[in-house]
Formats: structure tokens, C-alpha cells, sequence
């Protein structure tokens, strides 16, 4: 079975999205934009990606800006969603284990390509622990 998942980004992380793409080119991808380099704003994006989980489209997805920082605030505004920016792998391990995070949030101008691709790698690969986590993940509800 083929894994799906949700990818959108801003015209800062537009070069990363398709690197991220063509490297888990296994993955089927519901590309949510932008396509272009040219200008556009981050929430729309975020919140494309937030909607697509919340109507269950995909369950998981990558948020891409130049800092990860206002896509991540965007998706988070929907209660459907748990972004977590990282920025090594160290981090994208405990968003997934510890916070069960559905989106990993990027920020291309702040992280090079290789290390993305190696966080994007972890965050696919590492499942949540439930546990103690669980009972405080159930909190962010």
C-alpha cells in the first residue's frame, strides 16, 4: 500500500518541496502548492494542509517556509492538527514519539537540503510511543 501524504509550502520552500518529493518519490503526494517561486503567503498554505487533514484527505503532512515558523503557526490554528517544526533529526524523532505530531514543519532557508531530507526520512520512520505521552497529547485537544 502506497503511503499519502499532504505537502504544502510558500515560495520560500518551494525548491525544498521538490527535493523532498523526488527523493520520497514512493510516497503518493497531495501537493497542495505552491508552485512557483513567486511571492505568495504562507497561511494559505498552512491552512490548505490543516484542512486536507482535518477532512481526512491524508492523515500526516510537511509544511514548508523559509522558517517554518509561520507556515507551523498556520496549520496549528486547526484543532485537527499537531506541527512540529524541526530542525535535526533528534527533533523530528521526539515531535513523532513524544507528540505524535501530523505535521513536520520546515524551514528551508534555515535547514539545508540534505538535513531536511534526513529529518523528512526520520519523521516517516518513527512512530509515536503512546504511554505518558498519550494522556498529554490527549491535552492538546
Amino acid at each position: 500500500m502506497t503511503r499519502r501524504l499532504a505537502i504544502a509550502c510558500d515560495h520560500g520552500g518551494y525548491t525544498l518541496k521538490k527535493a523532498i518529493k523526488a527523493r520520497f518519490s514512493d510516497i503518493e503526494w497531495l501537493d497542495l502548492g505552491t508552485d512557483s517561486t513567486e511571492s505568495v503567503d504562507y497561511p494559505d498554505f498552512g491552512d490548505k494542509l490543516a484542512s486536507a487533514i482535518e477532512r481526512g484527505e491524508v492523515e500526516q503532512g510537511i509544511a514548508i517556509c523559509g522558517t517554518g515558523i509561520g507556515i507551523s503557526i498556520a496549520a496549528n490554528r486547526n484543532p485537527a492538527v499537531r506541527a512540529g517544526l524541526c530542525t535535526d533529526t533528534e527533533m523530528a524523532r521526539l515531535t513523532r514519539e513524544h507528540n505524535d505530531a501530523n505535521v513536520l514543519a520546515l524551514g528551508a532557508r534555515i535547514t539545508d537540503e540534505a538535513t531536511a531530507l534526513d529529518i523528512v526520512e526520520t519523521f516517516l520512520n518513527t512512530e509515536f510511543e503512546g504511554g505518558r505521552h498519550a494522556r498529554r497529547v490527549d491535552k492538546l485537544s
